[in-house]
């Protein structure tokens, strides 16, 4: 008998994920059996840790969802607020069970693919999340795009991203946190076609930028930070662009971490920076930066933290 039963359980799942492998899905009537909401790359339980304000403006605002949801189920857009709402509360499995039942209503709706799969991506179900975003991605093809609404709207109240621009956003960072460079550029290539405001430049030239840098493509990847410059005019990803432009020599690492207590921020410059150090050679930096990182546990559903522990598995 093991000394601890749960670690035996949770690390007889955890080589699914580690392998590409999507670990079973969760019964219906148990949507969060073992009180955690995931498995991290590296072995560690990962627990919903909402923060008091999340809990005082989300919940509320789920219960909105719900009362709509259970008013008009036909509607596909209220099903995708439940599921919403669910994962700013960090109930991703919840949000997941959400997203599936509206799947079998609306088997045709590109929304609620790609917004499972991010949530999959939030759990760390890589081959899951592809699958989603791929699906999305068939269903949208020939298709106008359309902006989505923010659920947690910016100090402009401008929605800055699209339908398409996030399904192929999405699919490119699975790809790259899979280890599976050539499949991550092909899908950032199609999200920089409908990058169409600043921030979404910004945000798809960024991790195209690693993707060529691991493809040791550093010629295109220095192309890429052309159009970038400190004029542009950035409503909420401030940290993809100073960390380009750090790239490009424009600035320096002291320049990158955010003021302030933006957490999300800080653990995308932080990725950033770890890149910064482990490109120019700089090894002792850059497990330092990432152990830093990988400290943050507020911070275990952001994408930086996940593309650290991605990184940190696969070595």
């Amino acid at each position: 008998m093991p000394k601890n039963p749960l670690r035996h359980l949770i690390m007889s799942i955890t080589p699914l994920a580690l392998m590409g492998c999507p670990a079973p899905d969760p019964p219906s009537d148990a949507v969060d059996p073992l009180g955690f909401q995931a498995i991290s790359l590296l072995g560690d339980t990962l627990m919903a840790m909402p923060s008091a304000s999340a809990l005082d403006v989300q919940s509320p605002l789920l219960a909105e969802a719900r009362a709509a949801l259970d008013a008009d189920p036909g509607d596909p857009t209220a099903w995708i607020w439940v599921g919403r709402r669910l994962g700013y509360l960090q109930q991703y499995r919840e949000a997941i069970q959400v997203y599936s039942e509206g799947i079998e209503r609306f088997p045709n709706e590109p929304r609620l693919y790609r917004h499972r799969g991010h949530r999959y991506l939030s759990i760390r179900e890589l081959d899951l999340a592809i699958g989603d975003f791929e699906r999305a991605a068939a269903l949208i093809e020939g298709t106008e795009d359309q902006v989505e609404p923010d659920g947690l709207p910016n100090a402009r109240g401008i929605p800055t991203s699209t339908l398409h621009f996030n399904i192929w956003y999405h699919l490119g960072l699975a790809h790259y946190l899979k280890g599976d460079y050539e499949a991550a550029l092909q899908a950032y290539h199609n999200c920089l076609g409908v990058s169409d405001n600043p921030d979404a430049l910004v945000a798809t030239s960024y991790w195209t930028y690693l993707t060529l840098r691991r493809l040791d493509r550093d010629d295109e990847a220095q192309g890429l930070l052309g159009p970038i410059n400190s004029e542009m005019d950035i409503i909420e990803n401030d940290a993809y662009r100073d960390l380009l432009l750090l790239y490009k020599g424009e600035i320096g690492l002291d320049q990158v971490m955010p003021d302030g207590d933006d957490a999300l921020a800080g653990a995308t410059a932080l990725y950033g920076v770890v890149n910064a150090h482990r490109l120019e050679g700089r090894e002792a930096e850059a497990a330092s930066a990432e152990q830093r990182l990988l400290a943050m546990s507020d911070q275990w559903a952001s994408f930086g933290f996940i593309a650290a522990e991605a990184d940190a598995a696969r070595r």
